[in-house]
């Protein structure tokens, strides 16, 4: 399994940004713009707030196992795969919707005199802080999950699978 690149993450928020600016410059151009739900945030902390509990849990869990404490759950490599891969997609939507918001974000902050659109401006904003949350945490979560450096070559090797 093959660890997110930043760069990939970086570039999807760029092009979704770029993207749902020019259509909230048109759809703004030709009719009443779309609003900017405020669950987006929530929904988005939510995530980012699970991807870190279970990165959490995984992390005490392989310390107990590796200090061979008594009673210690172990982990279950399938177990750690499968978080890896929910942090993964998480973290690659994550990086598009905040792009989207941040792009809608942007468009609104030349109407932030009119108090609806500044609202919309501020959801847009946090949208896009608990977008970089989500992708913070999914990044922690596979950093926990990777597996120990191999002593013999040296080599690093993916994340637990």
């Amino acid at each position: 399994m093959k660890q997110l690149r930043l760069k990939v993450l970086a570039g999807l928020f760029v092009v979704a940004g770029i993207l749902s600016w020019g259509a909230a410059r048109l759809w703004d151009a030709v009719g009443t713009l779309p609003s900017v739900p405020l669950a987006a945030p929530v929904v988005l902390a939510a995530i980012a707030v699970v991807l870190t509990a279970t990165a959490l849990s995984l992390r005490s869990r392989l310390k107990a196992q590796r200090e061979r404490r008594p009673g210690a759950k172990g982990v279950e490599p399938l177990m750690a795969a499968r978080a890896v891969v929910f942090g993964q997609a998480s973290a690659l939507v994550a990086a598009m919707v905040a792009g989207m918001y941040g792009g809608v974000g942007v468009f609104l902050l030349g109407s932030l005199d009119v108090p609806s659109r500044r609202d919309q401006a501020i959801y847009a904003g946090f949208s896009v802080l608990a977008g970089i949350g989500v992708i913070a945490a999914a990044l922690f979560l596979e950093r926990v999950c990777k597996l120990p450096e191999d002593e013999e070559n040296g080599k690093g090797t993916a994340p637990a699978a």
